[in-house]
């Protein structure tokens, strides 16, 4: 009798355990990054591995912000300038910016071989890092997602990756 309670305990913990890990998942966390003079916050679920920038192999007839591919871990991943992508205009970076780019890629499951190129990692983020939080634009495009505001009034802009792999934009990279 005395098993049968003690299996009935540790089921009902581990139910409880399996809940709080459950719901400890389901807590928002990002990878803060610079790009350009901009804030942004990509989703950890969403983001894979960060790696230093490596010798890139350029395409022809690709758009501007499309930087080429690169051999991470055996794998062949495009890169995506995400700074030309999102500001075509902005200047080129000079060598002091280049020697603190990452490259992040995104998770698997996204199912996209890509590296997005980031200025600078900016840490780790929770949403007890920001005061207050502003919706998602309602004009294009989809993968911007809500608006953060730390306590010294700093905006960062949640990107949302699985969206953006799957702009049509984002996956035409030929000219």
């Amino acid at each position: 009798m005395a098993n049968k309670e003690a299996l009935r305990a540790l089921q009902q913990r581990l139910a409880s355990r399996l809940q709080l890990a459950q719901t400890d998942a389901d807590a928002m966390s990002w990878l803060a990054v610079r790009l350009g003079e901009g804030r942004y916050l990509l989703p950890l679920s969403q983001s894979g591995e960060i790696f230093p920038l490596a010798p890139l192999t350029r395409v022809p007839y690709t758009k501007p912000w499309f930087g080429g591919v690169v051999n991470l871990r055996g794998g062949l991943f495009g890169v995506v300038d995400m700074v030309l992508w999102l500001a075509p205009l902005t200047p080129a970076r000079d060598d002091t910016a280049w020697s603190q780019v990452r490259l992040v890629t995104l998770n698997v499951e996204l199912d996209v071989n890509c590296a997005l190129m980031v200025d600078a990692l900016l840490g780790l983020r929770g949403p007890a890092s920001f005061v207050s939080v502003q919706p998602p634009p309602l004009v294009e495009p989809p993968y911007l997602g809500r608006c953060y505001l730390d306590d010294q009034g700093m905006p960062w802009q949640e990107i949302d990756l699985l969206q953006l792999s799957r702009t049509d934009a984002f996956l035409a990279i030929g000219v």
